[in-house]
């Protein structure tokens, strides 16, 4: 703090630094640690007034940029093959034990207390395991301060929310930050060894206490090369907390897959799939893992999030250019900024898209050109439950319902 205040204080003519300049320099500094103490306040806050449930649990915390919620629910059906209560947070619901809800609040790390509730209740209904996806904005939020990790699994990185942390070198530091939070608790961390980054993960903890995982090499219920990382992350945790390899097998194969991801709402007489891609990394292998196989491939997009990560509009057009025989943009989550502008800058990269504003209207538009044996891959929203736009409106939402809708019309 002191070395901010001297280079705050030093106004060299040169740069034509005002008194005002250094007043506002130093306010933002007040606001930035204000919040920054905020937020860890209501982490310690939280474990005070719940009496730090996760001392009596087995806490897992997987972070990562893609795969995340489908890991979780793998390990889940792992978890309650072998008979085992099990409570989970996740981007798609909330569960303890038997109950289950969607989750509403728009966040995957929910603050205002809401983890350490969570926590409470998992224990109130007996669980022995609690899963929990954790965020690099969550973790940049103190929110998984406070908690006494099990265990820590770290997915895979690629570029996401770099203007909301400045870099990716910052994004890397807030997913680490949980890491290394997790491994002073004596977590055991389970990385993948293929992954670019997994020496900066693995580094956070001691001898003995990182294992590597890779790829799952038993029977999938479902498709896609990543969802094979994303089951070799399940199995190996599932093997650390006593599972055996027969019932993980079992579950494995059973297992369907998670809401709104790679989600397939009709099969015949041509596919429709709905998956939660929002990422150039994720979109590229969706439209990789679905195109083999597929007569014409018809995809429906949009952007993730207006005011956000600008950077991935050009690249989402370049693959939707590159991959499908047709497109069509269309609304996502503009949140402040206009759809229309969002449409455009994705369409700069992918001159045979067509633009269709509202979300159905091109999700119908797409299903009408599909015939037999095509695909129609609708991508970017997943199992969210809102359309999220101007000054905090939401319009309720599903991709999958509107899709069975058209359907069930046409």
């Amino acid at each position: 703090m002191k070395m901010f205040f001297k280079k705050a204080m030093k106004i060299p003519a040169s740069a034509g630094m005002t008194v005002v300049g250094v007043v506002k320099k130093v306010w933002s500094f007040i606001l930035f640690i204000g919040r920054k103490v905020y937020h860890f306040g209501l982490a310690l806050i939280g474990a005070l007034i719940y009496q730090n449930p996760s001392k009596d649990l087995i806490v897992v915390g997987v972070t990562g940029t893609k795969g995340k919620s489908t890991t979780l629910e793998m390990l889940d059906a792992i978890l309650e093959e072998a008979k085992m209560k099990t409570a989970l947070m996740s981007s798609i619901r909330v569960k303890a034990s038997e109950r289950s809800e969607d989750n509403l609040t728009g966040n995957t790390m929910p603050g205002r207390l809401q983890i350490q509730k969570f926590l409470k209740e998992a224990k109130k209904n007996g669980c022995r395991v609690a899963l929990i996806e954790v965020t690099s904005e969550g973790a940049r939020f103190f929110r998984h301060r406070f908690i006494k990790w099990g265990v820590a699994v770290f997915l895979n990185l690629a570029p996401e929310h770099i203007e909301s942390h400045g870099s990716f070198d910052k994004y890397r530091s807030a997913k680490m930050s949980f890491f290394r939070y997790a491994a002073q608790r004596g977590a055991k961390l389970f990385v993948n060894e293929e992954d670019p980054s997994q020496s900066y993960f693995a580094s956070q903890g001691e001898r003995g206490q990182v294992e590597m995982f890779n790829k799952f090499k038993g029977k999938l219920g479902v498709v896609g090369e990543f969802n094979k990382f994303n089951a070799g992350a399940a199995c190996a945790v599932a093997q650390f907390l006593g599972v055996s390899e027969e019932v993980i097998d079992r579950a494995l194969e059973k297992f369907s897959g998670a809401p709104g991801r790679l989600e397939f709402v009709q099969k015949e007489p041509f596919t429709v799939v709905v998956d939660y891609a929002h990422t150039p990394d994720s979109l590229s292998a969706t439209y990789e893992t679905l195109k083999p196989g597929a007569k014409k491939m018809i995809c429906v997009l949009g952007a993730a999030g207006g005011g956000r990560d600008k950077w991935k509009r050009a690249e989402f057009g370049t693959l939707a250019d590159r991959w499908c025989d047709e497109v069509i943009l269309t609304n996502e989550d503009p949140f402040d900024e206009d759809p229309k502008k969002i449409m455009n800058e994705i369409g700069v990269k992918c001159e045979k898209a067509e633009k269709i504003l509202d979300r159905k209207e091109a999700i119908a538009a797409a299903i009408k050109k599909a015939h037999k044996g095509d695909l129609v891959i609708i991508t970017g929203k997943g199992s969210e439950k809102f359309i999220r736009g101007s000054k905090g409106s939401k319009e309720a939402w599903s991709d999958v319902g509107v899709v069975r809708e058209i359907l069930g019309e046409k």
